[in-house]
């Protein structure tokens, strides 16, 4: 496994990381029925952060 692939697979799985948190964050947010903005605000950072690692994966792997 080269370098450059495990770099991108690190990347992968953070974003999925980040991904689930977000979608948790909301998830739990949303049942718990709080009047408050900011667990909303950081589960979409957490979901946006996601996606974009998830892009940079994408962009950066090396083609087989």
């Amino acid at each position: 496994m080269s370098p450059d692939s495990r770099r991108v697979a690190a990347v992968r799985i953070i974003g999925n990381v980040a991904l689930a948190a977000g979608l948790l964050v909301s998830v739990i947010t949303l049942s718990s029925d709080s009047g408050t903005a900011e667990p909303h605000i950081l589960a979409g950072l957490l979901v946006a952060t996601g996606i974009g690692l998830r892009i940079e994966a994408a962009i950066s792997s090396p083609r087989a």
